[in-house]
């Protein structure tokens, strides 16, 4: 989760993702940030994020994030 959290906040340095649970529905993160994601994720963790699970509810909050990864990792 730390990996996650640092390139989190990397994109958005001043807001606390540790805790935020509508990152995509507030507009935190927009359409760059979570192809920015896709991107990071894909290399850090090894996984890749088809197209299909790239929707709000995979991204709207770190948590939903690291599910997601976990998920993928396990396939």
């Amino acid at each position: 989760m730390e990996r996650l959290l640092a390139i989190l906040s990397d994109l958005h340095p001043d807001v606390d993702f540790a805790t935020a649970e509508d990152l995509v529905d507030d507009g935190i993160l927009d359409s760059l940030d979570i192809v920015t994601l896709v991107t990071e994720i894909n290399g850090e963790f090894d996984v890749t994020i088809p197209a299909e699970e790239i929707v709000p509810e995979n991204f709207n909050s770190a948590a939903a994030l690291m599910a997601l990864i976990e998920k993928l990792d396990e396939e």
